[in-house]
C-alpha cells in the first residue's frame, strides 16, 4: 500500500479583487485576527472596524489596481499558483500539491474540507513565511490545526515552522543577488515586513525582553524563534555569501502602523542614505518569498518616489523568490527530508 501525502503551501492572502469593497473584506479578516493586532478583544475591533478598514480601504484599492494584473490578479496569488504548479511537477504524481491563503481565497477551509475527503495519510504542512512570526506563520497554522483538529481521522502533519537558516533557502536569494552587479549600488538594503516590538517580547519566558538578547549579534536557543534574530541571521548569511561588507548594508523593517514597530524602519534609512549623497540602492526583500504589494509597490514605487525626493536616482528590486526553479527544489527537499 503507497502512503497517501499532500504538500500543503500557505501564503498569507490577497483580496478577491481591487475593488474597494473586496479590499476592505480581506483587510477586515486580516486585521481582526488577534495574532496580527494583538490588543484586547474589543479595542480591536473598534480599531480595526470603525477606523482602519472604512479609512484605507479606498486607499489600499488604488494601491492594488496598479499591481493588478485582469487575467492572473495579484501578484502574490500569480507566483504562489506558479509555485503549487511547478512544485507538482517535480514532486511527480505520488504526491499532491495544495495551496491556501490565510485570509480570503482560496481560502484553508475550503482546500482543507477537499482534502479531508481524500483521505490523506501524511499531509506536510509548508507556510510561505521563511522567518517564524506569530501573526503570520502561528496565525496560519494556528488556523490549519483548528480546522484539522475537527476531522473525525487525523493524519499524520509534519509542520515546517521557519526555514530561513536553510542553506538552500540562502542560496536562492544570493542566486537572485547575483543576477545585478553590486558594486554598481551605492548601499544594499535587506528590508523586512516590521513588527511590533511587543510581539517579539512574547516570544521569550525568561523574564527579559527581545533587545536583552542580543539578537543582532548571534543566534542562540533563546532566541531562535525571535523574528528579529531569525531577518538579521538571514541577512548575515546572504551578504557573506554574496561578499558584501558590513558598512555596505543595513538591515531595516518596513510597512509599519506606529513608531512602537521594529526599527531601522527602512523608508527612513533610505532617506537618511539620499540626503547623505546615495545615488542607487539595490534593495533585496528576504521575508517575502513572493513579490506582493509590499514589494512590487511600497519599495519599487512608494521608496523610488522618496528616495527621489530626497536626491536619490535609483532603486532597485531584487525579485522575490516566486516560482524560480532553485525554489521548487528547496521546498521539495525541505518538505521531503525526514
Amino acid at each position: 500500500m503507497k502512503s497517501k501525502t499532500a504538500i500543503l503551501l500557505l501564503n498569507l492572502g490577497t483580496p478577491d479583487s481591487p475593488s474597494r469593497w473586496d479590499v476592505g473584506s480581506y483587510l477586515s479578516q486580516f486585521l481582526n485576527d488577534p495574532r496580527v493586532i494583538d490588543i484586547p478583544w474589543l479595542a480591536r475591533k473598534i480599531l480595526v472596524n470603525c477606523i482602519i478598514v472604512p479609512f484605507r480601504s479606498g486607499s489600499s484599492s488604488k494601491l492594488y489596481k496598479a499591481i493588478w494584473d485582469k487575467e492572473y490578479g495579484s501578484p502574490l496569488l500569480k507566483h504562489t499558483v506558479d509555485l503549487q504548479n511547478k512544485l507538482q511537477k517535480v514532486v511527480g504524481g505520488d504526491i499532491k500539491v495544495e495551496m491556501a491563503m490565510r485570509y480570503k481565497n482560496p481560502s484553508m477551509d475550503s482546500v482543507l474540507e477537499r482534502m479531508s475527503k481524500e483521505g490523506y495519510h501524511k499531509i506536510i504542512v509548508f507556510p510561505l513565511f521563511p522567518q517564524y512570526a506569530s501573526s503570520s506563520t502561528g496565525s496560519a497554522l494556528q488556523r490549519f490545526m483548528e480546522i484539522v483538529s475537527r476531522w473525525w481521522v487525523i493524519p499524520e502533519i509534519k509542520i515546517i515552522s521557519q526555514y530561513f537558516d536553510n542553506d538552500d533557502f540562502i542560496n536562492c536569494i544570493v542566486n537572485r543577488g547575483k543576477k545585478y552587479d553590486l558594486n554598481q549600488y551605492d548601499h544594499i538594503i535587506f528590508s523586512y515586513h516590521g513588527l511590533p516590538e511587543r510581539q517579539v517580547d512574547k516570544v521569550y519566558n525568561d523574564g527579559y525582553l527581545c533587545k536583552d538578547h542580543d539578537c543582532e549579534e548571534s543566534l542562540t536557543e533563546s532566541n531562535y524563534y525571535c523574528y528579529k534574530a531569525a531577518c538579521y541571521q538571514t541577512t548575515k548569511a546572504v551578504a557573506e555569501k554574496l561578499g558584501i561588507p558590513e558598512d555596505k548594508y543595513t538591515l531595516s523593517f518596513q510597512s509599519r502602523l506606529d513608531n512602537k514597530w521594529l526599527t531601522p524602519f527602512s523608508d527612513k534609512v533610505i532617506e537618511e542614505l539620499a540626503v547623505k549623497g546615495a545615488k542607487k540602492l539595490l534593495v533585496f526583500s528576504p521575508a517575502f518569498t513572493a513579490d506582493c504589494l509590499e514589494t512590487v509597490y511600497e519599495i519599487g514605487t512608494e521608496y523610488q518616489e522618496i528616495f527621489h525626493k530626497h536626491g536619490g536616482e535609483k532603486i532597485q528590486l531584487v525579485e522575490s523568490l516566486n516560482s524560480g526553479d532553485d525554489w521548487v527544489e528547496t521546498i521539495k527537499k525541505i518538505a521531503l527530508s525526514a
